[in-house]
């Protein structure tokens, strides 16, 4: 079964019980955590319409990323009892994304957004507000000992939840290797998997994360069907 036909079967699924930085929060394996004493749900890197940016580009790619995208988080807020809801960026693959998304999924957007507190954080791809949909945008948010924002810091960052990096975690067992997106943190920060349907990851163990967690307890929460693995980075590859 592929990626995301097992993201598809969510539905019956066991959150991680973990904290940052003090905080008690939950992660999905859909990919999404949640701050269950706020009823706030946090995703990352939607990347909404990059089918169409690319196939502006003269780069086709099958033009049903969007559709996807949506059914999937339409899925995960429909069993979480969330009010609140913050993209942590690249939530549009690009600047213009929001304003030339098709008007079936704009309504589906809106839809999703109706009754619900919507955050947008500003990303490297679309750091202005989205067109035309309505929500607060800001490039950082605090709540409680947590400070969200779309880029991690290069530094260790106490509280920290961000995402851009779009982590993934190998591990080699049995005679062969697996790859699957994981959330990436060490008690004190943490950033979130990519949610979108099409954007790719980079291993944890790349040097893009070097020294942004402490080593002996950083660890890959590696997002399965129906709950979440814990693997130190000691076991990765």
């Amino acid at each position: 079964m592929n990626a995301l036909a097992r993201r598809m079967r969510q539905d019956d699924c066991e959150r991680l019980d973990t904290e940052i930085a003090g905080e008690g929060v939950q992660l999905d394996p859909a990919g999404v955590m949640l701050l269950p004493d706020q009823r706030t749900l946090i995703v990352s890197d939607l990347h909404i319409e990059k089918g169409a940016a690319f196939a502006r580009r003269g780069m086709m790619l099958p033009p049903y990323d969007t559709a996807m995208t949506l059914t999937l988080l339409e899925r995960v807020l429909a069993r979480c009892d969330a009010r609140r809801i913050i993209c942590l960026g690249d939530s549009f693959h690009d600047r213009s994304g929001a304003e030339r998304m098709p008007d079936i999924y704009r309504q589906k957007l809106v839809a999703l957004m109706a009754g619900k507190d919507w955050v947008w954080i500003s990303g490297n791809h679309d750091p202005e507000p989205p067109a035309g949909l309505g929500g607060d945008t800001c490039e950082t948010l605090a709540l409680g000992h947590l400070v969200l924002r779309h880029e991690p810091s290069a530094a260790p960052s106490r509280g920290e939840i961000a995402g851009h990096l779009h982590p993934v975690a190998k591990v080699r067992g049995a005679g062969r290797t697996l790859r699957g997106s994981c959330f990436v943190g060490d008690g004190t920060r943490l950033i979130l998997p990519s949610f979108g349907v099409t954007t790719g990851g980079l291993n944890v163990l790349d040097r893009a994360f070097s020294g942004m967690f402490a080593r002996k307890t950083a660890t890959a929460f590696v997002t399965g069907m129906r709950k979440i693995y814990p693997i130190g980075f000691g076991s990765l590859c």
